[in-house]
């Protein structure tokens, strides 16, 4: 499969200033941008912007980023499952995973992450991806927003339908560990049946075992 990448850009006007979100963003732009240090969800700022330059580089590999003038203050990445999860197992080179979407403190409220996955959208190219995302409650801040579980799980439902991304069943022992995780994907316009068959034998392994 051709993994296509075309750039697309808007602006948003928030409280404390007008950002640019971007992407699908270049390894060489990436590495450019100052990252901001409170992105601190997934690794220390300097070994995660390293990270990101290393997914931009990967033939699917997406970036898309929020920025206050020329620094990095959000982004989402799209990118191969994991090999070790299950979603990796169907061998499936039109299924990609919203790893990671992260903004910092000051701009959530602000509709980042929201915009983070509209222009993540606007490449025709999503339209032959099943895009999928898995949530898991240990990685979102609750402390530092004081949200419970379920007020978190469903401002992130709601991020991700802005994205298109919609609630889907699974038996995925991590997914079924706590009520409040989900799988969530989108399918892409020019996705056909014979990926959404796949994708259903991914999502209900267990099914058979007693």
């Amino acid at each position: 499969m051709e993994h296509k990448k075309t750039y697309n850009a808007k602006q948003l006007k928030t409280p404390h200033g007008s950002l640019i979100v971007e992407g699908p963003i270049t390894s060489d732009k990436l590495a450019g941008y100052e990252f901001h240090e409170d992105l601190i969800a997934f690794r220390p700022p300097a070994q995660q912007h390293q990270a990101l330059v290393g997914i931009a580089e990967l033939p699917e590999g997406r970036i898309i980023i929020a920025r206050h003038r020329n620094t990095i203050i959000g982004y989402a990445t799209f990118l191969y499952p994991d090999p070790l999860e299950r979603w990796s197992e169907g061998k499936m080179d039109n299924l990609i995973e919203l790893g990671a979407i992260e903004v910092i403190p000051q701009f959530r409220g602000c509709a980042v992450g929201k915009n983070l996955l509209i222009v993540s959208m606007m490449d025709d190219a999503m339209e032959d991806y099943l895009t999928i995302t898995t949530e898991y409650y240990w990685h979102w801040d609750l402390k530092g927003t004081k949200l419970n579980v379920w007020e978190y799980r469903k401002i992130m439902e709601k991020m991700m339908n802005a994205g298109g991304l919609e609630w889907y069943a699974t038996d995925d022992p991590e997914i079924c560990s706590h009520p409040a995780n989900c799988l969530m994907a989108r399918m892409g316009k020019r996705i056909d049946t014979e990926t959404i068959q796949k994708f259903d034998r991914l999502r209900f392994m267990n099914r058979f075992m007693y």
